[in-house]
């Protein structure tokens, strides 16, 4: 048995598998030969006898004898090439008349480029509006905020899933305006001059600009204006950064729900079947695998746009030709890898579970430190010294704080209700209510409803 890769049958989606696949970009490639000899055919250069054997042989793809061809010759292209022209008869003998490889590799590129992040957004889009749903039906359940992962103040829950929604929204935009900015190389020769066709032409009713401009109508995509034998590599530099950009927040939303599942913060859960097993060693453990999975994929999707970053700052003058191998592997794998993590995501927020009980345990143990605060403020309007105050209240909470950590309930409300210096200020009663943390969220839930509203006018159900 040969090796075979994760992304043949573990991840990413049957539909962006054949988008990636041998027979979808052979079948790319011969629509592009297909269009050049018509447009040629329109210049006279062509007879119709011989597009009509074009175009007959256009989709029966053999991927079998391009390879036997290819183990002679080492050159894919030209082995997909010499398969089309035996099943073309008189056709063939014209097939790729003033193309260069890049011409025609390039352009299918950036079509199944497109293909891959209309997919994407899609999936996307999906996101946000689960998304949506779990901010809007949490934007009032407090839970505790954390910095330096250690409890802070309260948010709510609906107000945390928002954060995290916002950086999603700005991911969509960017990469809605790169698909609709993606461009090809065009149809310029060797070294993107186009000479060969300029000479070809001549003195006949089609010119170059003619023939590229009908060749991009064909295939759906503009042409850069100025192209080497290639695109400019910088464009699959902003593809893969701005893929790894979206990976890096979804790889922080990941992260964070593997920590929220686990035990002393737990709030959030990925879901787990019913027959799922968590541990070959341990039958009881409930392991986050959806988040680490994400979590493991986007750390990989980040390392693709170096290698992008160096195919284009190392091609040399009109083209060199260490770009190729590795763009065989990162264009395809970067947009499985990422088409993965958006299914796993999808799946997690279709069936996300929210604890509330482990919810209230841990504000109760430690949201009444947060709303210390609010008694201060109190205090400090009653006539107190804010200075005198917030010593006091930093002892108590000391005490308090090492009661919970040893795991008793926190006390703290006893001990500052019952302190005659702060009682000369504050009823007993009022330091009490003061210490309910729950009502302590300021505009989070405001703020998390006006995210989820955002979200849905952004993707109304017409556009589905």
């Amino acid at each position: 048995m040969n090796y075979e890769s994760p992304y043949t049958t573990r991840y990413g989606s049957d539909e962006m598998r054949s988008l990636w696949s041998e027979r979808t970009k052979r079948l790319a490639w011969r629509k592009i030969w297909l269009a050049v000899a018509e447009v040629q055919a329109a210049a006279g250069l062509i007879t119709p006898e011989q597009i009509d054997t074009i175009k007959e042989s256009r989709d029966k793809v053999d991927i079998e004898r391009a390879r036997e061809i290819e183990a002679e010759i080492k050159h894919d292209l030209m082995a997909e090439l010499k398969t089309y022209a035996e099943q073309c008869g008189q056709g063939g003998a014209v097939l790729h008349w003033g193309l260069t490889s890049a011409d025609v590799q390039d352009n299918a590129e950036i079509v199944r480029q497109k293909a891959g992040l209309t997919m994407l957004l899609t999936k996307l889009r999906k996101s946000l509006l689960l998304l949506a749903d779990h901010i809007a039906a949490w934007a009032d359940q407090p839970v505790m905020g954390y910095t330096h992962l250690q409890p802070a103040e309260p948010v709510t829950l609906g107000y945390r899933l928002a954060g995290y929604a916002q950086d999603l929204m700005l991911h969509f935009e960017q990469l809605a305006r790169l698909r609709m900015n993606l461009r090809g190389k065009g149809i310029k020769g060797a070294v993107g001059s186009s000479a060969t066709f300029h000479e070809m032409l001549s003195g006949t009713n089609v010119t170059p600009q003619m023939l590229e401009a009908t060749v991009m109508e064909v295939l759906g995509i503009e042409a850069f204006p100025i192209s080497t034998q290639t695109y400019p590599r910088v464009q699959d530099y902003l593809l893969l950064s701005s893929l790894s950009g979206l990976a890096a927040s979804l790889h922080k939303m990941a992260f964070d729900l593997r920590i929220l599942q686990a035990p002393g913060f737990r709030t959030l859960s990925e879901p787990f079947g019913e027959k799922q097993v968590g541990s070959s060693a341990m039958p009881f453990k409930r392991n986050p695998v959806k988040a680490e999975k994400i979590c493991s994929l986007t750390r990989q999707i980040a390392s693709f746009s170096h290698t992008a970053w160096e195919n284009s700052a190392l091609s040399l003058l009109e083209r060199t030709l260490d770009d190729s191998a590795n763009r065989r592997s990162t264009i395809p794998e970067v947009f499985l890898a990422m088409d993965e993590v958006l299914l796993t995501l999808n799946s997690i927020l279709e069936h996300l579970f929210v604890d509330k009980q482990a919810i209230q345990r841990t504000m109760a143990s430690y949201g009444p430190f947060a709303a210390v605060e609010r008694v201060l403020n109190e205090l400090v309007r009653a006539g107190a010294d804010r200075q005198q105050m917030h010593e006091r209240l930093r002892e108590h909470s000391m005490v308090a704080w090492e009661a919970v950590e040893n795991g008793s309930e926190n006390p703290l409300a006893d001990h500052l209700s019952g302190d005659t210096t702060l009682l000369k200020y504050l009823q007993p009663a009022k330091i009490r209510d003061l210490l309910h943390a729950d009502s302590y969220v300021g505009l989070s839930p405001q703020k998390a409803r006006e995210m989820a509203a955002a979200i849905r006018k952004r993707f109304p159900p017409s556009e589905e």
